[in-house]
């Protein structure tokens, strides 16, 4: 199959199975790991595209789902693009529409055809078949588009209906390689599914590898399954994918899901998580997520997080805002100021831990990364780590609680 990247290997971690790439794509070069910021709608909530630009993004998402929408399929073929449509000259990523047979269950009937929706705007009919899902991502013009996925919630207890969703994926990603008419300038990943049963996501790796697409999704989890089984599920599937593809992992954006994602072998992440948390007022930090509506920082002049170095963190000094805990406490609960400056904080927090992470890894001093990591998390207390964390590492050769 046509491929529109190049995956340019740069490092590997000698004892976890953690890798360092550069993706180059249609617009611009793309370092991995990378956390990808979610523009649902062609628009990351509280960011314009020059402040996402600034916070070091260079690859985000857009929602095929929504933009087929609104603005329409005729509107984005007039302007030329998503790329036009937001002033965003860097890459992008579309899923298909999938994910809303969960999201927008109760507006969603799937058959072999495809999904038929209920808008959600004004509740008329819409079919998304893996043909239309792709002809409104050539129309979106996104340098990565995702297949059309058959999407099941990790915790259904109705194995043949997750059996037959995994199967069901792979013959919707036929027909989406036919359907797709940009393979020049737009690549198509395939989606492993198959819950958290390990036998099935093994036939599908197996399946879905055999079609060759420029790069690989594991999808369907971050559902609200145990962690555990999350890691089980990531894990078996690196381990069956080719090492010169690029590796997505779905709908993830906590800080400690991708620290240890990365030493299983993902590459990519996404997740609307960041901005979703600034508009409550959390801040994510080295030592955990502070709730900055809580009255204990309505007098703390100190920065959100002291070792950030985005705009709202820095000094004035070095040309940052210089803002504190207490002036983000402050316009946090009724100022929209609050959830747009925690949201530039948040994101920019998570694109430069994964530069940390792939320092560390082209260093090779990943175990240290992750033994430093969580001490800080947990203020050195060994004790409050996870069991899942401290199991999913040792199936990488890093114990946590040995020195």
């Amino acid at each position: 199959m046509h491929s529109a990247l190049t995956y340019q290997p740069v490092a590997r971690c000698s004892v976890t199975k953690a890798r360092a790439a550069t993706l180059q794509l249609p617009h611009g070069p793309v370092p991995l790991p990378i956390f990808m910021p979610v523009a649902t709608q062609a628009s990351l909530k509280g960011l314009t595209p020059h402040q996402l630009d600034e916070t070091s993004c260079r690859l985000c998402l857009n929602n095929t789902y929504h933009l087929g929408l609104k603005p329409g399929q005729a509107t984005l073929d007039a302007i030329g693009g998503a790329h036009k449509l937001q002033s965003w000259p860097h890459n992008i990523l579309t899923d298909s529409g999938g994910f809303q047979m969960v999201s927008l269950l109760e507006l969603a009937t799937v058959t072999e055809q495809g999904v038929r929706f209920l808008s959600p705007h004004d509740r008329s009919p819409m079919l998304l078949t893996p043909e239309h899902s792709i002809s409104l991502q050539n129309s979106i013009g996104s340098d990565i588009i995702m297949q059309l996925d058959d999407v099941i919630a990790t915790t259904s207890p109705d194995h043949a209906r997750i059996k037959e969703a995994m199967h069901r994926s792979i013959r919707w990603l036929d027909r989406c390689i036919d359907a797709h008419k940009n393979s020049a300038t737009q690549n198509l990943f395939c989606i492993i599914q198959g819950g958290l049963d390990l036998e099935l996501r093994k036939e599908c790796c197996e399946e879905m590898v055999k079609r060759d697409t420029p790069g690989i999704a594991i999808g369907g989890l971050s559902g609200g399954e145990a962690k555990e089984e999350y890691c089980k599920v990531v894990t078996t599937c690196t381990d069956l994918l080719p090492d010169h593809k690029p590796r997505y992992v779905m709908g993830v954006g906590y800080p400690e899901d991708l620290v240890v994602s990365v030493a299983l072998g993902a590459d990519m992440f996404d997740c609307v998580w960041p901005t979703r948390t600034a508009r409550f007022g959390n801040a994510i930090t080295s030592t955990g997520v502070l709730n900055l509506r809580h009255a204990s920082y309505s007098a703390d002049f100190s920065a959100v997080d002291p070792d950030c170095k985005c705009t709202i963190c820095r000094p004035v000094s070095a040309g940052g805002l210089g803002l504190t805990r207490a002036y983000i406490h402050h316009v946090a609960a009724k100022e929209t100021a609050g959830a747009h400056l925690l949201s530039i904080h948040n994101v920019h927090y998570l694109l430069d831990l994964m530069r940390r992470i792939r320092e560390a890894i082209i260093a090779d001093t990943y175990p240290q990364f992750l033994r430093g990591y969580f001490s800080t998390l947990y203020a050195g207390d060994k004790t409050k780590y996870p069991a899942w964390i401290v199991e999913a590492l040792r199936g990488v050769n890093v114990d946590l609680m040995v020195d």
